[in-house]
């Protein structure tokens, strides 16, 4: 019998280095042990490629709550509170998220957080706006990814991926808000108020007076919400209409971003949970990058960085622009956040909600 090629036994058999010590071993949920969704979860973090990623997220998550639950430094509650109207905590958590999420069902995840004052900053696209408000006034429904685009014009019905929103939405979203703009504009003119695109969103969630809208309760709760691509949507076609209609309303951009940028600058620690791309994904990190970096950061997207875009771009380009400390352990999880979310917010800010209601209470006593 002849031997093995010394070539190919040498390939194969080459000798492997001791692992580090504290390697983590691999090793996923057994359902011999039932169906508990707690230790499947906490599985994750063993399991491998984007299970393990989802798992770092709950961690890195838990960590911003807790740093948030923990007392100011006695010489930073003496600073600057660029939010008077809402008490400072030790993190402020940014939640940034793209118009898809609240077309979907996670619209109602996002409302949660904030109806409980789980976040600090909201950042959204467009149509991450209007939806909420468009969805008090009529439903959207499931359909199919399929569905033909041009039988669906046909019948005045609109896609997004397998939902569909009748134009009739977008009919009733018109009749009502144009004549809030109307009275905006008088506002504008009688009293010299200077609208910007928070100003407007925060009256639009006022004036909708439904506790279903994410809005509402941003309202109410004294949330900031930054939208600096207001105009692309829906949003935008109503101030067109408007602006023939009966012209003159004016935002100012400016003062919204000295808001998200002092909003991070007066930060005491800093959290960033993005959801998705574009726009609201770069402005929370640009305003991050004004105090050298967030302390904890999560991405959630389907973006890959070959191209060269910032949706797609991992934490660390974040890193060499300052937008994320080199000290922090951001996390990105390769996902759609419709599936991942949910389950991070079951896992992290929804066990916790008697904490966050005890700190507000505290903080509340506090200021009387």
């Amino acid at each position: 019998m002849s031997a093995v090629p010394g070539v190919a036994a040498d390939a194969i058999l080459v000798k492997s280095e001791e692992m580090p010590e504290g390697s983590v071993k691999v090793k996923g949920y057994d359902f011999n042990e039932g169906v508990d969704y707690k230790k499947l979860f906490q599985s994750y973090s063993q399991s491998g490629f984007q299970a393990t990623s989802v798992g770092n997220a709950i961690t890195e998550i838990n960590k911003m709550i807790d740093c948030k639950l923990q007392p100011v430094p006695e010489e930073k509650a003496k600073g600057t509170n660029p939010n008077p109207d809402r008490p400072m905590t030790n993190c402020t958590i940014f939640l940034a998220y793209t118009s898809n999420l609240v077309s979907a069902g996670t619209r109602e995840v996002i409302r949660y957080l904030v109806q409980h004052n789980m976040v600090d900053v909201l950042v959204a696209s467009a149509g991450g706006v209007e939806e909420d408000y468009i969805k008090c006034l009529a439903p959207t429904y499931i359909g199919d990814f399929a569905l033909s685009g041009r039988e669906l014009r046909s019948k005045g019905i609109n896609r997004i991926g397998n939902l569909l929103v009748p134009n009739s939405n977008y009919c009733k979203f018109e009749d009502w808000v144009i004549p809030i703009f109307d009275a905006m504009l008088e506002e504008q003119r009688e009293q010299g108020t200077v609208w910007t695109p928070s100003k407007m969103i925060w009256r639009l969630g006022k004036e909708i007076d439904n506790p279903d809208s994410i809005y509402y309760w941003a309202h109410k709760n004294k949330i900031p919400v930054l939208c600096p691509a207001l105009t692309d949507g829906s949003l935008g076609d109503m101030l067109f209409f408007h602006s023939y209609k009966n012209p003159g309303l004016v935002l100012d951009i400016i003062q919204d971003i000295r808001l998200i940028n002092t909003q991070a600058v007066y930060a005491v620690n800093s959290g960033m949970i993005i959801l998705g791309g574009g726009v609201v994904k770069h402005h929370t990190c640009n305003a991050n990058l004004m105090r050298n970096g967030a302390d904890f950061s999560l991405f959630i997207n389907t973006g890959n960085e070959f191209d060269g875009s910032d949706s797609g771009a991992r934490p660390d380009e974040a890193i060499s622009w300052g937008k994320i400390k080199p000290a922090a352990t951001p996390v990105k999880v390769y996902a759609d956040a419709s599936v991942i979310f949910p389950i991070l917010v079951a896992e992290t800010f929804a066990p916790r909600q008697k904490e966050f209601e005890e700190l507000y209470n505290r903080l509340k006593q506090n200021t009387h």
